[in-house]
C-alpha cells in the first residue's frame, strides 16, 4: 500500500482512515501555537523572516485603544505563532503608551511571554523578550507586586535561560531585556530576586544572574547594601569570584569594587578598613581574594 503524506488533507483513500486521525492528534501535541485543526484548512508555510522586530522606539500608540484592549486578550491566546507575535507586539505599545489599560491583564501578559519564550520559534521567543524590555520600563517595580510576582518570577527564570543559550540573536536580546530589567526597578527587591540564581546547577545561569547583581549592586549606596546585608552580600561576591566560568569572576570583582567603593567612602585608611571588614566576615583566603582585587584597582 502507497504511503500516503502526513498533513491536515483528507486521505485520497479509504483505507484505514483511523490512522490519519491518529497522525494529526500526534502532530497536533507538538507545539502550543500555530497548530490547526484536522478539519481546517492548513495554514501557511512558517518563515520566521516575515515576522517585524520593532525596535521600542518605533512603536507607536494603537489608534483606538479602548477598542483594540478587548482583542488584546484573543490574540495572545491564539494557536496561530504569528498572531501571538502581533499580539505582543501590541502589548508592547499598550505598555509605552497605554499603561494604565494593560494594567488589568497584566499578570495574562506575562505568562503568555514565558510560555513563547518556552516555544522552539526564535521568532516568538524574540519577540517576546523585546516585549519583556518594553514592560519592565513601563511597569519597573510595579511588577513585583502580589498580583503579578509569581509571574515575574517565571519570567526572570526564562530570561536568564535565554540569555544563556547559544543563539545569539536571543541570547543578546535577553541580555538587553535584563538590563532594561535592572535599570527600572529598586536594587534591593530585585537583588533578592536574583540572589536565588547564585547557586543554580546550571555555570551559564549563574552567571547571567552574577551580571544582573553586579548593576544591581553598582546602583545601590551604603544604606541599601546594609538593608541587603553587607556580609550577605560580599559573601556572594566571595562565591562568584571562584566559579567555573569567568563572566561570573568578573561580574564578582565588579560587585567587590562597587561595595569596596560604598563601604570606605568617608574612610581615611581604605585598605586597612576594607580588609579588617573582609577578615571579620569571610574565610581567610576569601578574605586575601578581597584585598587582591582592591589592591589592583
Amino acid at each position: 500500500m502507497a504511503l500516503r503524506p502526513l498533513d491536515n488533507a483528507l486521505p485520497t483513500t479509504p483505507e484505514r482512515p483511523k490512522k490519519q486521525a491518529k497522525v494529526a492528534v500526534s502532530i497536533q501535541k507538538q507545539s502550543d501555537f500555530g497548530v490547526n485543526d484536522e478539519n481546517k484548512a492548513p495554514l501557511p508555510p512558517t518563515a520566521d523572516a516575515s515576522v517585524d522586530y520593532i525596535p521600542s522606539e518605533n512603536l507607536e500608540a494603537m489608534p483606538d485603544p479602548e477598542t483594540q484592549i478587548t482583542g488584546l486578550t484573543e490574540g495572545l491566546d491564539s494557536k496561530d505563532w504569528t498572531k501571538v507575535c502581533e499580539s505582543l507586539n501590541n502589548a508592547r505599545r499598550f505598555a509605552l503608551f497605554h499603561s494604565t489599560m494593560l494594567a488589568p491583564i497584566l499578570e495574562k501578559v506575562l505568562l503568555v511571554q514565558v510560555k513563547a519564550m518556552k516555544n522552539p520559534r526564535s521568532a516568538l521567543c524574540k519577540t517576546s523578550i523585546m516585549a519583556s524590555a518594553d514592560i519592565f520600563n513601563a511597569f519597573g517595580d510595579d511588577l513585583l507586586q502580589p498580583t503579578t510576582s509569581v509571574a515575574f518570577d517565571q519570567l526572570l527564570l526564562q530570561l536568564l535561560l535565554k540569555a544563556s543559550q547559544d543563539k545569539k540573536f536571543v541570547c543578546e536580546e535577553a541580555d538587553r531585556a535584563l538590563k532594561a530589567m535592572v535599570g527600572s526597578m529598586t536594587s534591593l527587591p530585585l537583588l533578592h530576586k536574583l540572589h536565588a540564581y547564585v547557586n543554580h546547577a546550571n555555570p551559564r545561569i549563574r552567571a547571567k544572574a552574577a551580571i544582573s547583581i553586579s548593576h544591581c549592586v553598582s546602583k545601590m549606596g551604603l544604606e541599601g547594601m546594609k538593608e541587603f546585608g553587607l556580609v550577605s552580600l560580599v559573601q556572594i561576591a566571595a562565591h562568584l569570584l571562584n566559579d567555573r566560568l569567568p563572566e561570573a569572576r568578573e561580574a564578582a570583582r565588579s560587585t567587590v569594587i562597587s561595595i569596596y567603593d560604598a563601604l570606605t567612602e568617608n574612610e581615611e585608611q581604605k585598605q586597612e578598613s576594607w580588609q579588617s571588614f573582609c577578615q571579620s566576615n569571610l574565610s581567610p583566603l576569601h578574605a586575601l581574594s578581597m584585598a587582591k582585587i582592591t589592591l589592583s584597582q
